[in-house]
């Protein structure tokens, strides 16, 4: 494809398919959540979602990019943590507000 289209038409055909993509998850959220009612069925977003995302993959092929293993690795890295700080913090938050509770008793 790339040879006929050329690459900054390949690019351009990228954001494309990333915009629609990002569509197809928004629609699947909603439908998810319950919220912001549509009258697609999860089933049929779900296959919008695979084609367009599907499309991505196909267009970042044609350009030779390829996933960068170690940052992923990173940014999950740094998800687990938060999380980890999240739940800690959750923690103390209610042992303080037990000690408060236990003062004022």
């Amino acid at each position: 494809m790339i040879e006929k289209i050329g690459e900054a038409a390949m690019i351009e055909q990228l954001a494309e398919e990333a915009t629609e993509l990002a569509h197809a998850a928004l629609k699947l959220a909603r439908i998810e959540r319950g919220e912001n009612p549509t009258p697609v069925l999860k089933e049929d977003a779900m296959d919008h979602l695979i084609e367009e995302y599907t499309d991505v993959v196909q267009c970042a092929e044609e350009l030779s990019l390829v996933p960068n293993r170690e940052q992923i690795k990173l940014k999950k890295m740094r998800f687990e943590e938060r999380c980890r700080e999240e739940h800690e913090d959750q923690n103390k938050s209610i042992w303080r507000n037990l000690d408060r509770t236990a003062t004022r008793g």
